[in-house]
């Protein structure tokens, strides 16, 4: 028990805990009106929700540059669709330029009702929307 203990108390004192502090949240939405293509809406609305912002404080605020920015930034994208286990993490994580990104696919999002024309790739008349809530933390 005693080892057990010894062990444990080392792991804590030689692993490096990343502390964080949140430095700013948003969402968007994403729409795949053709295709019913539930990566393609999850990618429109990460990109939506980064539209609204210029991260200055990254640099002006934390004191990041181009040298360290990947190392002090930690993203967390959770994105809502029909079928998130259909969600291509990694074209969602390519719409960041920076940082550390994990990408979460939930259920959630919609599919409605649209209009089936094969000729823009459509597989029925659905619509998928995709919702994204981003999550930036920064190293303290």
């Amino acid at each position: 028990m005693i080892l057990l203990a010894c062990i444990l108390l080392y792991i804590y004192l030689v692993s490096e805990v990343v502390k964080t502090n949140r430095f700013i949240i948003e969402f968007g939405m994403g729409i795949d009106f053709h295709g019913q293509d539930v990566t393609k809406a999850a990618v429109k609305a990460a990109k939506d929700a980064i539209s609204r912002s210029c991260l200055v404080g990254l640099n002006e605020v934390c004191g990041f540059s181009q040298d360290n920015i990947d190392e002090g930034v930690f993203i967390e994208v959770t994105i809502a669709v029909t079928r998130p286990e259909e969600v291509a993490a990694e074209d969602v994580a390519e719409c960041f330029p920076v940082g550390s990104v994990k990408v979460k696919a939930v259920e959630g999002g919609l599919r409605t009702e649209g209009l089936y024309f094969p000729g823009f790739g459509d597989n029925d008349d659905s619509i998928e929307v995709a919702v994204a809530c981003v999550k930036v933390e920064v190293k303290k």
